[in-house]
């Protein structure tokens, strides 16, 4: 088993990635390397999370062993040593041959780090850009993420000054590498402080809440009305775009210079609108340069932008919208079957996708009338419960990390009591 779980999970978590890929993305719509880029980034994400216990339980492993063949009297002050001299340790049946991981998370940290700052903010803005050509795209793309790169340049900037002035470091290729790794993890740490910090307390309040039918359903409700302002809003800004876009393809004919330009935008629209705006072109009326004045391949590039804005609001509108009313007609079904004296689930408009029949078989409408009227909210109860716990745990654990005399960490103190037994399998899922 020398490497086989390693390598059982590389595969696994990549066929995982490509898995969620497939089940939220659309293949046919999408560029090959986006989809590349976009699975790559995933995958590195889940292999950090899969491979990181695997190297906890190897690293444990061999800190026995390290262990094992020193006496005490050889041990400094900070090593606690956790196995006798005549005590035998385990092999891990996760356990990873001395050499592979070094290499592994150089390639996964170095990788991870081109995506996020370099391939991955560039692709996000070259896909937003009205430019029309390759050069202009990547000329607005490189603009956009100007502010982008400047934070990181800034921080990068600080540590620079900081060793710099400091008399006891001296400036070396291997210490502007360490103050980049520094300045990309500062970033890093304070988007985690942030979104670490919504979620404790966001992830347990959500579910205590979801377990109040009638407080659920008057949310829902306020998010309706608020969501139905944002979508008027973006149907009526796409229909302006749309009309700005009519005008300027009646304007540019088909041997106008400009006029390719005008057909970029055109597939960018909704199929409705092409179809409208095809309908009121003249494809034989020439272009006479003696004419108004036209608009500018700028001017243009700024509408294309607007297109693909006023477009991917619209459709995410849409989408919103639809998960909505999905929500609110779920929650009324609830508030309907509650007073049921059949003690069976109705719902007001079935689901258009097919259902599983082995779920339907099980799942009957007795069941379900069980499981959503009287089961589910005490279930959500009980899991907000030991949410908000192991939110405390995390809390404290965090603030009483670097505390090792004595270990307050709860995790710490959970991996330490699993180490003395051997329970590898423990201290990889912890």
């Amino acid at each position: 088993m020398s490497g086989a779980a390693l390598g059982l999970e590389i595969v696994f978590v990549f066929f995982l990635a490509l898995f969620l890929l497939h089940r939220y993305g659309d293949f046919k719509k999408q560029h090959r390397l986006v989809i590349i880029a976009t699975l790559l980034a995933w995958y590195l994400c889940f292999l950090i999370v899969f491979i990181l216990p695997l190297d906890v339980s190897t690293t444990i492993y061999n800190r026995c062993k390290l262990a094992v063949n020193s006496s005490p009297a050889e041990s400094n002050g900070s090593y606690v040593t956790l196995a006798p001299s005549k005590q035998k340790c385990f092999k891990p049946w996760s356990y990873i041959p001395s050499g592979i991981m070094p290499i592994f998370w150089r390639v996964v940290y170095w990788t991870s780090q081109f995506l996020t700052w370099i391939l991955l903010p560039f692709m996000q803005s070259y896909a937003r850009s009205g430019g029309f050509s390759i050069t202009g795209k990547i000329k607005t793309a490189l603009i956009e993420n100007a502010i982008y790169y400047g934070t990181y340049l800034l921080i990068f900037g600080a540590f620079l000054i900081y060793v710099a002035v400091n008399p006891n470091f001296n400036l070396q290729w291997n210490q502007l590498q360490t103050i980049g790794i520094a300045a990309a993890n500062t970033w890093g740490l304070f988007l985690l402080v942030l979104l670490l910090g919504y979620g404790l307390v966001e992830i347990p309040r959500s579910h205590w809440n979801g377990a109040k039918r009638g407080y659920l359903l008057m949310k829902t409700y306020f998010k309706a009305a608020k969501l139905m302002t944002e979508k008027a809003d973006a149907e009526e800004n796409l229909e302006d775009v749309m009309e700005e876009v009519r005008k300027v393809s009646e304007s540019i004919k088909y041997n106008h210079p400009l006029r390719k330009c005008v057909d970029t935008i055109l597939k960018k629209c909704p199929a409705e609108y092409q179809e409208r705006m095809g309908r009121n072109m003249d494809d034989y009326e020439d272009f006479d340069e003696r004419q108004n004045s036209y608009p500018s391949e700028k001017s243009l590039v700024k509408l294309h932008k607007q297109v693909i804005y006023s477009v991917q609001r619209h459709r995410r509108t849409q989408v919103q919208w639809q998960i909505l009313l999905e929500q609110a007609f779920y929650l009324e079904d609830v508030a309907k079957n509650e007073t049921s004296a059949t003690r069976q689930f109705v719902h007001t408009f079935r689901s258009q996708e097919p259902e599983n029949k082995i779920i339907q078989y099980f799942y009957t409408p007795t069941v379900e009338w069980y499981w959503e009227c009287l089961l589910r909210p005490w279930f959500y109860r009980v899991l907000a419960v030991v949410l908000a716990t192991f939110s405390v745990i995390v809390v404290w654990s965090e603030c009483t990390f670097f505390s090792t005399k004595p270990v307050l960490s709860l995790f710490a103190v959970f991996i330490q009591l699993a180490e003395k037994t051997y329970n590898y399998i423990y201290i990889e899922v912890s």
